[in-house]
C-alpha cells in the first residue's frame, strides 16, 4: 500500500503537537510495512521564499498553486492508493483535495481542529468559547474580531478560504474525527457519518508503569483556553501542602502567573518547557494529570502520555477529554456551552458514591470548567488515584497503543482503495 501524507508544518517555534503526531504516524505506518510518500510543506520556509513566492501568499490557502504542481507530479509519478491530508494551511490548501480526485486518489483527512468552520480553529475568543460564526456563509464575525494571527486582513483571508471549500471539505472520502466529539463536529457540518470514522491519535508505549508518584501534573501550553489560570484558582481554595504538589510544565503568556504562584505557595512547582524525558519524569513523578481546558479541546496528548503511565486524569468536560478519559456520556455537539456539555457528561458513570458534579470514566473524572468544581474534585481525584490506574492502563492499551491506533488507520486506507468515492 502506497500513501501520500500531506502536512504543512507548523513553526518550530512554537512547539505543535499536531506536528509530533504526524512525525509519529508516518513512523508507525512505516515500520508496519506501509510505504509513505511524505508531502511536506513548513511555515518556517516562509521568510526565506522569493518576493515572487511571498507574492503569492495571500492566496495559497485558497488555492497555493507551486503545491497544486508539485502534488500533481506525485501522484501521476507514484500513483499512491491514498493521499492522508492533515493541516493545510497556509502553503499546501484545501485544493490538494481537487487535485487528488482529478488524479483519482481517495483522500483521507485527520480533523485536528475546528478550521472547517471556524478562522482561529478553536473556537475561543476573548477568554471564552465562541461559535459565532457557525452556520455563516461568510465569517464576518472572525473579520471583525480579528480571530486569524490577530489581523484583519488576514481574518478575512481565511474566512474566505473557508466559504470557497465548503464544498471541497464536503468531497473529501473520509473523516478521521480523534474523538467523538469531533464527529459530532462534522456531522453539525453536514458530513454523512458513512464517512466518518473515530480513531485517536497514539504515543509510544512506555513500557511497565512506574509506582504511582504524589500529586498533580499539568502540561500544557500556558495560555488562556488551556485553563491554567483556571487550575491556579482552584488550587488556591486548598490549604497550602494539603492535595501534594502541583507540578506545572510548558510555557506560553500566561507564564508570569505560574512563576507568581510558585513563589507564592511551596506546594506549586514550575518545571517550564520540557523535553521527551523530561516529560516521562514529570509524568512519574504524579499521581494525577490534569487537563483544564477552557475550549472544546480536540485530543490533548498529555491525557494519552498520562495513560500510557498508568496515571488517572482529572480533566474539564469539554471537547474530547471525556472521550479520552472514558466518560464519554451522550453528548451535545462541539456547539454546546461549558455548563451543558460538562453537566450531560458528569451525569453519566458517576456512581452513588461519586459527588455530585463529578463524572468518573474508567480512567479519570470530569467535571465543569469552572474554579469551584475543579476545586471541588481535586481531593477527589487525589484519594481516588490508586483505584484507576489500572483503568488508565488498561484503556490506554485497548484504544490508544500504537499497534491498535495503525492497525485501524491501515483497515482506513484500505476500505477506501478498494472502494474509492468518485467525485
Amino acid at each position: 500500500m502506497r500513501i501520500v501524507v500531506a502536512h504543512n508544518r507548523y513553526r518550530e517555534a512554537q512547539p505543535s503537537g499536531e506536528n509530533t503526531i504526524v512525525d509519529s504516524e508516518i513512523a508507525q505506518l512505516t515500520a508496519a510495512g506501509v510505504e509513505v510518500l511524505p508531502f511536506i510543506r513548513s511555515s518556517d520556509e516562509i521568510p526565506s521564499m522569493s518576493k515572487a513566492a511571498k507574492a503569492l501568499l495571500p492566496i495559497s490557502p485558497i488555492w497555493a498553486p507551486r503545491a497544486q504542481h508539485d502534488l500533481s507530479r506525485l501522484l501521476t509519478e507514484h500513483r499512491p492508493d491514498v493521499l492522508h491530508l492533515h493541516n493545510p494551511y497556509p502553503l499546501i490548501s484545501p485544493w490538494v483535495v481537487r487535485t487528488a480526485h482529478r488524479h483519482g486518489v481517495p483522500v483521507v483527512q485527520t480533523v485536528h481542529n475546528y478550521r472547517q468552520v471556524c478562522s482561529s480553529g478553536i473556537y475561543f475568543r476573548d477568554g471564552v468559547i465562541c461559535q459565532d460564526c457557525k452556520g455563516r456563509a461568510l465569517g464576518v464575525p472572525a473579520i471583525k474580531h480579528r480571530c486569524y494571527r490577530d489581523s484583519a486582513v488576514q481574518s478575512a483571508l481565511m474566512a474566505t478560504t473557508l466559504a470557497v471549500h465548503r464544498g471541497t471539505w464536503r468531497s473529501v472520502d473520509r473523516y478521521i474525527a480523534l474523538t467523538s466529539a469531533i464527529a459530532d463536529h462534522l456531522r453539525d457540518y453536514g458530513i454523512p457519518d458513512e464517512r466518518i470514522v473515530v480513531k485517536p491519535n497514539s504515543v509510544p508505549d512506555p513500557g511497565r508503569p512506574a509506582p504511582l508518584g504524589d500529586g498533580f501534573l499539568y502540561m500544557a501550553r500556558l495560555s488562556p483556553e488551556k485553563g491554567v489560570d483556571l487550575l491556579l484558582d482552584a488550587w488556591r481554595r486548598h490549604p497550602v501542602g494539603s492535595l501534594g504538589t502541583l507540578r506545572v510544565a510548558g510555557d506560553g503568556e500566561l507564564r508570569p502567573l505560574v512563576e507568581a504562584a510558585a513563589a507564592e505557595r511551596p506546594d506549586v512547582v514550575y518545571l517550564g518547557q520540557l523535553d521527551r524525558a523530561g516529560v516521562q519524569a514529570a509524568v512519574e513523578a504524579s499521581a494525577v494529570v490534569i487537563a483544564a481546558a477552557m475550549w472544546h479541546d480536540v485530543l490533548p496528548t498529555v491525557i494519552i502520555e498520562a495513560l500510557a503511565n498508568g496515571r488517572p486524569v482529572l480533566g474539564t468536560a469539554l471537547g474530547g477529554i471525556p472521550y479520552l478519559v472514558g466518560a464519554d456520556a451522550p453528548h451535545e455537539p462541539a456547539g454546546t456551552g461549558p455548563a451543558e456539555n460538562a453537566s450531560a457528561v458528569a451525569g453519566g458513570g458517576g456512581g452513588s458514591a461519586m459527588p455530585a458534579g463529578i463524572g468518573l470514566g474508567e480512567a479519570g473524572w470530569v467535571v465543569a470548567p469552572e474554579p469551584a468544581a475543579l476545586a471541588a474534585a481535586l481531593p477527589v481525584a487525589r484519594a481516588g488515584a490508586s483505584g484507576l490506574t489500572l483503568g488508565a492502563r488498561a484503556r490506554y492499551e485497548s484504544t490508544f497503543h500504537p499497534d491498535v491506533v495503525t492497525k485501524r488507520l491501515i483497515d482506513i486506507y484500505a476500505s477506501l482503495a478498494r472502494t474509492p468515492n468518485p467525485v
